[in-house]
């Protein structure tokens, strides 16, 4: 069965592969960050709390202090990269359309067959499992049609992650700092502090309290996912659940599109909207950002109006 302890098994054999080219060209730095986080994906269950949050910690001081260099990667020419393109044409766009399309087919199809009298894909990461296999079927096409070695594909990988660097870590890090925030209560004050000093007796106010909520909390964090169950438990469930009826699916729903608003505005996702600009090797750092926001602004506003619509007439 395709489960999240072979998905990160692969993970952390692939984050291995990058700590050997590290250690290849004596970055040993960037070798330790890198086989610190393989050792978390690949005995993360087994290893003591402690010495987990102790890496942990040891790949933020490391990231912290610029140490994660980059390889110096080979790179085609340009003249071999254009008769690249050339010879593949459209078809370089069918790996990246696989992995959607193979995830839709994994959900719908593969999740009703079994192996060895046990399902195919975990019932509990079901969508997590799906896009699993559709990445490894694009992968198999692309390498097909470049007509590459597997070695290439591990190679690009690597570069890929190395590019990223230390902005590998925000989306965990940032997700769980949200957990964080709800144990701590962090939600239960922020609702009251809505219910002291705002007026959100009227439904539009207290719609577009939660989405712009979503939209800020997401900026600080930099992660929707980390802002959702702190604004959602501070705003959402008392306020548009409890007392305005709101659909509570409905409500999750737009309110995470809200927090997607805030990711496209802000640093702190630094996956979407710093490393593009550093591949990319633009001379604004926030170009990117700069691009997006009108878009996440008239989004945020769009999800404001219909939630408002929803709560009225549903």
């Amino acid at each position: 069965m395709i489960d999240l302890p072979l998905l990160y098994l692969i993970v952390g054999l692939l984050f291995a592969v990058v700590a050997l080219y590290a250690i290849q060209d004596r970055r040993f730095a960037a070798a330790l960050f890198w086989g610190s986080y393989s050792l978390i994906f690949l005995a993360g269950d087994h290893l003591p709390k402690a010495l987990v949050g102790a890496l942990v910690v040891l790949m933020s001081t490391i990231g912290g202090l610029s140490l994660v260099k980059a390889r110096r990667y080979q790179e085609l020419s340009s003249e071999q990269q254009l008769a690249s393109v050339q010879r593949l044409g459209h078809k370089l766009f069918v790996p990246a359309l696989l992995i959607p399309l193979g995830t839709v087919f994994g959900v719908l199809v593969l999740a009703h067959l079994s192996l060895f009298d046990r399902p195919l894909l975990s019932p509990a990461n079901l969508t997590l499992s799906a896009l699993a296999v559709a990445a490894f079927i694009a992968l198999l096409f692309a390498l097909y049609y470049c007509r590459e070695k597997p070695q290439q594909a591990l190679a690009e990988s690597s570069r890929l992650i190395e590019a990223m660097g230390w902005a590998v870590l925000l989306p965990q890090l940032l997700a769980t700092l949200g957990l964080l925030f709800t144990q701590a209560g962090v939600g239960d004050t922020v609702a009251e502090l809505s219910q002291r000093y705002l007026a959100l007796e009227h439904p539009l106010a207290a719609v577009a309290c939660y989405a712009l909520g979503m939209a800020l909390f997401t900026v600080i964090m930099g992660n929707a996912f980390a802002a959702f169950p702190v604004i959602t438990a501070g705003i959402g469930i008392p306020l548009l659940v409890q007392q305005h009826g709101i659909n509570p699916a409905m409500m999750a729903a737009i309110g995470m599109f809200s927090g997607y608003c805030g990711t496209l505005l802000t640093p702190m996702a630094a996956n979407f909207n710093i490393v593009p600009v550093a591949l990319l090797e633009l001379n604004d750092k926030h170009a990117v950002i700069k691009a997006q926001a009108p878009t996440a602004v008239w989004l945020l506003l769009t999800n404001i109006v219909l939630m408002y619509l929803f709560l009225r007439w549903f």
